[in-house]
Protein backbone atom coordinates (compact mmCIF):
# COMPACT_ATOMS: atom_id res chain seq x y z
CA UNK A 1 0.00 0.00 0.00
CA UNK A 2 3.08 2.23 0.76
CA UNK A 3 4.18 1.88 -2.62
CA UNK A 4 1.17 2.01 -4.16
CA UNK A 5 0.83 5.58 -2.49
CA UNK A 6 3.79 6.64 -4.13
CA UNK A 7 2.84 5.37 -7.65
CA UNK A 8 -0.16 6.87 -7.40
CA UNK A 9 0.66 10.24 -6.18
CA UNK A 10 0.79 12.46 -9.48
CA UNK A 11 -2.46 11.37 -10.29
CA UNK A 12 -4.59 10.81 -6.80
CA UNK A 13 -5.99 13.86 -5.05
CA UNK A 14 -4.72 13.90 -1.13
CA UNK A 15 -8.20 14.12 0.49
CA UNK A 16 -8.60 16.24 3.59
CA UNK A 17 -10.59 15.12 6.51
CA UNK A 18 -13.62 17.56 6.45
CA UNK A 19 -15.46 18.47 9.91
CA UNK A 20 -19.24 17.63 10.35
CA UNK A 21 -20.06 18.10 13.60
CA UNK A 22 -18.59 15.58 15.80
CA UNK A 23 -17.05 13.63 13.09
CA UNK A 24 -14.75 14.02 9.89
CA UNK A 25 -15.77 13.19 6.37
CA UNK A 26 -12.82 11.81 3.75
CA UNK A 27 -14.24 13.31 0.20
CA UNK A 28 -13.23 11.04 -2.26
CA UNK A 29 -15.98 12.45 -4.60
CA UNK A 30 -12.82 15.77 -5.12
CA UNK A 31 -10.71 13.24 -6.91
CA UNK A 32 -10.35 14.16 -10.37
CA UNK A 33 -13.05 11.14 -11.53
CA UNK A 34 -15.05 11.93 -9.17
CA UNK A 35 -14.70 8.86 -6.77
CA UNK A 36 -11.91 6.60 -4.76
CA UNK A 37 -12.15 4.13 -8.00
CA UNK A 38 -8.89 6.44 -9.62
CA UNK A 39 -6.19 5.05 -6.90
CA UNK A 40 -7.27 1.45 -7.47
CA UNK A 41 -7.70 2.10 -11.11
CA UNK A 42 -4.57 3.41 -11.75
CA UNK A 43 -1.97 1.78 -9.30
CA UNK A 44 -3.51 -1.62 -11.16
CA UNK A 45 -3.06 0.29 -14.96
CA UNK A 46 0.15 0.93 -14.26
CA UNK A 47 1.01 -2.43 -12.73
CA UNK A 48 -0.96 -3.84 -15.52
CA UNK A 49 -1.35 -2.27 -18.82
CA UNK A 50 0.21 -3.30 -21.82
CA UNK A 51 0.20 -1.82 -24.97
CA UNK A 52 -3.17 -3.63 -26.90
CA UNK A 53 -4.54 -1.70 -23.79
CA UNK A 54 -6.87 -2.24 -20.97
CA UNK A 55 -11.06 -4.06 -20.64
CA UNK A 56 -12.76 -3.97 -17.45
CA UNK A 57 -16.89 -4.02 -16.27
CA UNK A 58 -18.34 -1.73 -14.39
CA UNK A 59 -21.38 -0.13 -12.64
CA UNK A 60 -19.60 3.63 -13.66
CA UNK A 61 -17.11 5.12 -11.02
CA UNK A 62 -14.16 2.07 -12.24
CA UNK A 63 -14.97 2.43 -15.62
CA UNK A 64 -14.90 6.45 -15.68
CA UNK A 65 -11.30 5.88 -13.39
CA UNK A 66 -9.64 3.12 -15.98
CA UNK A 67 -10.48 5.10 -18.97
CA UNK A 68 -8.82 8.33 -17.22
CA UNK A 69 -5.96 5.81 -16.14
CA UNK A 70 -5.68 4.35 -19.87
CA UNK A 71 -5.78 8.41 -21.25
CA UNK A 72 -2.72 8.85 -19.13
CA UNK A 73 -0.86 6.09 -20.02
CA UNK A 74 -1.81 6.54 -23.55
CA UNK A 75 -3.40 3.17 -23.96
CA UNK A 76 -6.76 1.65 -25.53
CA UNK A 77 -10.04 1.18 -22.44
CA UNK A 78 -13.00 -0.61 -23.65
CA UNK A 79 -15.67 -0.60 -20.40
CA UNK A 80 -18.52 -2.85 -20.39
CA UNK A 81 -21.29 -1.36 -18.57
CA UNK A 82 -24.88 -2.30 -17.42
CA UNK A 83 -28.22 -1.72 -18.78
CA UNK A 84 -29.25 1.39 -17.01
CA UNK A 85 -26.06 2.94 -15.61
CA UNK A 86 -26.68 6.50 -14.56
CA UNK A 87 -25.98 9.04 -17.48
CA UNK A 88 -23.89 11.32 -15.78
CA UNK A 89 -21.03 7.80 -15.04
CA UNK A 90 -21.70 7.12 -18.98
CA UNK A 91 -20.72 9.93 -20.47
CA UNK A 92 -17.74 10.40 -18.57
CA UNK A 93 -16.55 6.98 -19.56
CA UNK A 94 -16.63 8.28 -23.08
CA UNK A 95 -15.42 11.57 -22.68
CA UNK A 96 -12.49 10.04 -21.02
CA UNK A 97 -11.78 8.50 -24.58
CA UNK A 98 -12.50 4.68 -23.46
CA UNK A 99 -15.37 2.48 -25.96
CA UNK A 100 -18.60 2.32 -23.77
CA UNK A 101 -20.26 -1.20 -24.21
CA UNK A 102 -23.51 -2.15 -22.54
CA UNK A 103 -24.93 -4.93 -21.80
CA UNK A 104 -27.93 -6.62 -20.12
CA UNK A 105 -26.70 -5.87 -16.34
CA UNK A 106 -26.29 -9.81 -15.96
CA UNK A 107 -23.90 -10.50 -18.78
CA UNK A 108 -21.07 -7.30 -17.76
CA UNK A 109 -18.53 -10.12 -16.30
CA UNK A 110 -18.61 -12.25 -19.33
CA UNK A 111 -18.93 -9.87 -22.00
CA UNK A 112 -15.72 -7.72 -20.73
CA UNK A 113 -13.71 -11.20 -20.08
CA UNK A 114 -14.60 -12.32 -23.89
CA UNK A 115 -13.51 -8.79 -25.19
CA UNK A 116 -9.96 -9.23 -23.43
CA UNK A 117 -9.80 -12.74 -24.61
CA UNK A 118 -10.69 -11.34 -28.41
CA UNK A 119 -8.82 -8.44 -28.51
CA UNK A 120 -5.83 -9.38 -26.37
CA UNK A 121 -6.47 -6.62 -23.84
CA UNK A 122 -5.63 -7.16 -20.41
CA UNK A 123 -8.57 -7.33 -17.77
CA UNK A 124 -8.21 -5.01 -14.90
CA UNK A 125 -11.00 -6.05 -12.41
CA UNK A 126 -13.55 -3.20 -10.26
CA UNK A 127 -12.26 -4.60 -6.71
CA UNK A 128 -11.21 -8.56 -7.18
CA UNK A 129 -7.22 -7.60 -7.43
CA UNK A 130 -4.19 -7.50 -5.31
CA UNK A 131 -3.12 -4.31 -6.97
CA UNK A 132 -6.69 -2.33 -7.45
CA UNK A 133 -7.06 -3.32 -3.45
CA UNK A 134 -4.01 -1.81 -2.38
CA UNK A 135 -4.94 1.21 -4.28
CA UNK A 136 -7.93 1.59 -2.49
CA UNK A 137 -6.26 0.33 0.66
CA UNK A 138 -4.16 4.31 0.39
CA UNK A 139 -7.37 6.03 1.89
CA UNK A 140 -6.94 4.23 4.94
CA UNK A 141 -2.96 5.07 5.44
CA UNK A 142 -4.22 8.99 5.04
CA UNK A 143 -7.29 8.77 7.51
CA UNK A 144 -4.72 7.31 10.29
CA UNK A 145 -1.83 10.22 8.93
CA UNK A 146 -4.48 12.65 9.28
CA UNK A 147 -6.17 11.54 12.75
CA UNK A 148 -3.85 8.84 14.20
CA UNK A 149 -6.32 8.80 17.22
CA UNK A 150 -9.00 7.84 14.71
CA UNK A 151 -11.58 5.24 16.25
CA UNK A 152 -14.37 4.55 14.34
CA UNK A 153 -14.11 4.10 10.29
CA UNK A 154 -17.85 3.82 8.18
CA UNK A 155 -17.32 2.30 4.36
CA UNK A 156 -19.31 1.68 1.89
CA UNK A 157 -18.95 -2.45 0.68
CA UNK A 158 -20.46 -3.25 -2.84
CA UNK A 159 -17.40 -5.81 -4.37
CA UNK A 160 -15.43 -5.29 -1.02
CA UNK A 161 -12.41 -3.80 -2.86
CA UNK A 162 -12.36 -0.26 -0.70
CA UNK A 163 -13.47 -2.13 2.34
CA UNK A 164 -10.59 -4.87 2.22
CA UNK A 165 -8.18 -2.15 1.09
CA UNK A 166 -9.06 0.52 4.08
CA UNK A 167 -9.62 -2.10 6.90
CA UNK A 168 -6.15 -3.50 6.23
CA UNK A 169 -4.29 -0.19 6.84
CA UNK A 170 -6.74 1.07 9.49
CA UNK A 171 -5.89 -2.25 11.45
CA UNK A 172 -2.02 -2.81 10.60
CA UNK A 173 -1.56 0.90 11.89
CA UNK A 174 -4.06 1.34 14.72
CA UNK A 175 -5.45 -2.75 15.26
CA UNK A 176 -7.78 -1.50 18.46
CA UNK A 177 -9.89 1.01 15.62
CA UNK A 178 -12.96 -0.30 13.82
CA UNK A 179 -13.79 -0.47 10.31
CA UNK A 180 -17.31 -1.29 9.40
CA UNK A 181 -18.62 -1.75 6.70
CA UNK A 182 -22.06 -0.13 5.36
CA UNK A 183 -24.46 -1.20 2.69
CA UNK A 184 -28.02 -0.98 1.41
CA UNK A 185 -30.60 -2.96 2.81
CA UNK A 186 -31.31 -4.18 -1.00
CA UNK A 187 -28.25 -5.09 -1.59
CA UNK A 188 -26.61 -6.74 1.67
CA UNK A 189 -24.93 -9.66 0.38
CA UNK A 190 -21.65 -8.68 2.00
CA UNK A 191 -23.52 -9.07 5.20
CA UNK A 192 -24.91 -12.11 4.83
CA UNK A 193 -21.78 -13.65 3.62
CA UNK A 194 -20.18 -12.56 6.57
CA UNK A 195 -23.07 -14.45 8.80
CA UNK A 196 -22.99 -17.56 6.33
CA UNK A 197 -18.99 -18.32 6.28
CA UNK A 198 -18.77 -18.15 2.46
CA UNK A 199 -19.97 -15.66 -0.32
CA UNK A 200 -23.76 -15.76 -1.21
CA UNK A 201 -24.26 -14.08 -3.71
CA UNK A 202 -27.57 -11.83 -4.68
CA UNK A 203 -29.18 -11.99 -8.08
CA UNK A 204 -29.19 -8.71 -10.21
CA UNK A 205 -32.80 -8.50 -9.74
CA UNK A 206 -32.65 -8.19 -5.98
CA UNK A 207 -29.62 -5.90 -5.77
CA UNK A 208 -30.65 -3.40 -8.68
CA UNK A 209 -33.22 -2.32 -6.64
CA UNK A 210 -31.30 -0.05 -4.80
CA UNK A 211 -30.90 3.46 -5.61
CA UNK A 212 -26.64 3.11 -4.57
CA UNK A 213 -25.99 1.51 -8.31
CA UNK A 214 -22.53 1.83 -7.27
CA UNK A 215 -22.77 -1.24 -4.22
CA UNK A 216 -24.68 -3.87 -6.66
CA UNK A 217 -21.63 -6.00 -6.94
CA UNK A 218 -20.95 -9.26 -5.06
CA UNK A 219 -17.96 -10.03 -3.37
CA UNK A 220 -14.92 -11.62 -4.05
CA UNK A 221 -13.17 -15.08 -3.22
CA UNK A 222 -10.63 -12.47 -2.20
CA UNK A 223 -12.17 -9.36 -1.05
CA UNK A 224 -14.20 -11.93 1.10
CA UNK A 225 -11.21 -13.26 2.90
CA UNK A 226 -9.94 -9.80 3.53
CA UNK A 227 -13.31 -8.54 5.22
CA UNK A 228 -13.90 -11.87 7.13
CA UNK A 229 -10.31 -11.13 8.92
CA UNK A 230 -10.08 -7.09 9.35
CA UNK A 231 -13.72 -6.01 8.85
CA UNK A 232 -15.51 -5.26 12.48
CA UNK A 233 -18.82 -5.38 11.67
CA UNK A 234 -21.56 -4.56 8.29
CA UNK A 235 -24.50 -2.83 9.03
CA UNK A 236 -27.34 -1.77 6.72
CA UNK A 237 -28.87 1.21 5.61
CA UNK A 238 -32.44 1.98 3.49
CA UNK A 239 -32.91 4.26 0.47
CA UNK A 240 -34.83 6.79 2.80
CA UNK A 241 -31.88 6.70 4.81
CA UNK A 242 -29.46 7.50 1.68
CA UNK A 243 -31.04 9.79 0.34
CA UNK A 244 -31.36 12.10 3.67
CA UNK A 245 -27.88 11.25 4.26
CA UNK A 246 -26.96 12.74 0.87
CA UNK A 247 -29.01 16.02 1.68
CA UNK A 248 -27.36 16.03 4.95
CA UNK A 249 -23.73 16.15 3.25
CA UNK A 250 -24.68 18.69 0.79
CA UNK A 251 -26.21 21.02 3.67
CA UNK A 252 -24.15 20.21 6.37
CA UNK A 253 -20.66 19.27 4.87
CA UNK A 254 -20.83 21.47 1.40
CA UNK A 255 -20.32 17.60 -0.29
CA UNK A 256 -21.93 16.20 -2.91
CA UNK A 257 -22.61 12.27 -2.53
CA UNK A 258 -24.29 10.36 -4.91
CA UNK A 259 -26.46 7.64 -3.40
CA UNK A 260 -23.32 4.83 -2.94
CA UNK A 261 -20.84 7.09 -1.66
CA UNK A 262 -23.40 8.74 0.86
CA UNK A 263 -24.19 5.50 2.80
CA UNK A 264 -21.30 5.14 5.08
CA UNK A 265 -22.72 8.85 6.67
CA UNK A 266 -26.68 7.40 6.37
CA UNK A 267 -25.22 4.79 8.98
CA UNK A 268 -23.99 7.29 11.24
CA UNK A 269 -26.45 9.76 11.35
CA UNK A 270 -29.72 6.22 11.86
CA UNK A 271 -27.45 5.69 14.70
CA UNK A 272 -26.09 2.56 13.78
CA UNK A 273 -22.32 3.16 14.34
CA UNK A 274 -20.04 2.39 17.11
CA UNK A 275 -19.15 5.35 19.32
CA UNK A 276 -16.04 6.65 19.30
CA UNK A 277 -13.66 9.71 16.74
CA UNK A 278 -15.27 8.70 13.54
CA UNK A 279 -14.19 9.48 10.00
CA UNK A 280 -16.69 8.61 7.18
CA UNK A 281 -15.57 7.67 3.56
CA UNK A 282 -17.74 9.77 1.29
CA UNK A 283 -16.95 6.95 -1.51
CA UNK A 284 -17.87 9.03 -4.88
CA UNK A 285 -20.06 12.51 -6.07
CA UNK A 286 -20.86 11.19 -9.14
CA UNK A 287 -24.98 11.98 -8.75
CA UNK A 288 -27.25 12.17 -11.28
CA UNK A 289 -28.39 16.32 -11.56
CA UNK A 290 -32.19 15.64 -11.03
CA UNK A 291 -31.38 12.85 -8.63
CA UNK A 292 -29.93 15.50 -6.38
CA UNK A 293 -31.93 18.10 -6.79
CA UNK A 294 -34.61 15.69 -5.03
CA UNK A 295 -32.39 15.10 -2.30
CA UNK A 296 -31.44 18.72 -1.25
Amino acid sequence: MRAAAERIAPVVVRTPLVPMGEVWVKPESLQRVGSFKIRGAYNAAVSLARADGVVTHSSGNHGQALAYAAKLLGVPCVVVVPEGTPRVKAEAIVGHGAELVVVPREQRVQAAEKLAAERGMMMVPPYDHPAVIAGQGTIGLEIVADLPDVEVVLVPVSGGGLASGIASAVKALRPDAKVVGVEPELAADARESLRAGRVVAWEPARTFRTIADGLRADLSELTFAHLRERLDDVVTVSEDEIRAAMGHLARSARLVAEPSGATAAAAYLAGRAPAGRTVIVLSGGNVDPELFRSVI
